[in-house]
C-alpha cells in the first residue's frame, strides 16, 4: 500500500468537495453535468485512487514487505 489508512481516507474525502466545486466551475462555462454523471465521475475518481494507492509500489509484491 503505498499510504497510510487514514491518508486514503483524507484523500478520498477531498474529493467531494472537489468533485462539487468542478460542477461549479463547469456551469460557468455553460457544460452542465448532471448529478448522475458528477456522481460517476465522483465514482471514476475514487477507483482511480484506491487502484494508485492498492498497487504495490517498484513492482514489490504483497508477500515479501520489508516494513
Amino acid at each position: 500500500m503505498r499510504i497510510s489508512k487514514a491518508a486514503l481516507l483524507v484523500v478520498i474525502a477531498f474529493t467531494v468537495p472537489i468533485l462539487v466545486e468542478l460542477r461549479t466551475v463547469l456551469a460557468w462555462v455553460n457544460v452542465e453535468l448532471t448529478v448522475l454523471e458528477s456522481v460517476t465521475l465522483g465514482v471514476a475518481m475514487i477507483l482511480a485512487i484506491l487502484v494508485w494507492a492498492l498497487w504495490p509500489e517498484n513492482g514489490e509484491s504483497g508477500h515479501s514487505s520489508t516494513r
